[in-house]
């Protein structure tokens, strides 16, 4: 199967994203266990060193826990999901605006547009 990966970024850095992306929208539920190293290296198309680094990774920044013998589980600690929930906002709003001012567009032409494309969201 396998995921297609950006050639400009590293695969584990991709891998934790996608991960936390998956528990800011509910994809994954708190407290709810992780495919093994193994599995998720096969769904991933990547080798298992790989997913063992972003699980230790996702543990190094609390938003999953290890138990021994048991497996990895997403962290109840809601704090820390709504840490993650606003801190990815913020990476991706301020790539948003890199991007379009690497485009030449301005502040407000911005605005017009989100508020524009926002009127059929939601």
């Amino acid at each position: 199967m396998g995921i297609d990966f950006d050639e400009n970024k590293p695969i584990y850095q991709q891998l934790i994203n996608r991960i936390s992306s998956e528990i800011i929208r509910g994809d994954r539920s708190v407290g709810g266990k992780l495919p093994s190293v193994r599995e998720y290296a096969l769904e991933a198309g990547v080798n298992a060193n790989t997913v063992q680094r972003v699980y230790r990774e996702l543990e190094n920044l609390e938003i999953v826990e290890t138990k021994r013998g048991q497996g990895t589980f997403v962290t109840g600690n809601q704090n820390r999901l709504s840490d993650l929930r606003e801190g990815m906002k913020l990476e991706f709003i301020q790539q948003f605006i890199r991007d379009m001012n690497d485009m030449g567009y301005s502040t407000e032409e911005m605005i017009k547009g989100i508020k524009s494309e926002g009127r059929g969201s939601k």
